[in-house]
């Protein structure tokens, strides 16, 4: 069997908290941000955690979850 490895993508998107949810970074953070208000800007610092539904899916991607 060959080895079962994690992928690459959500490695670098997706993070696991000390109780294994998914935190993830907001969105609309990269680039146009003159478009963006200050509010939203502000709003979507740091990070977040991923949905249920969605950190199901994700966390398949990682090995050791």
């Amino acid at each position: 069997m060959p080895k079962l490895r994690t992928k690459s993508s959500a490695k670098k998107r997706f993070g696991l908290t000390g109780r294994g949810k998914v935190k993830r970074a907001h969105a609309f953070k990269q680039h146009n941000l003159r478009k963006r208000s200050k509010d939203m800007k502000r709003k979507a610092r740091g990070t977040t955690l991923l949905a249920p539904g969605d950190a199901a899916k994700i966390k398949r991607h990682f090995l050791h979850v």
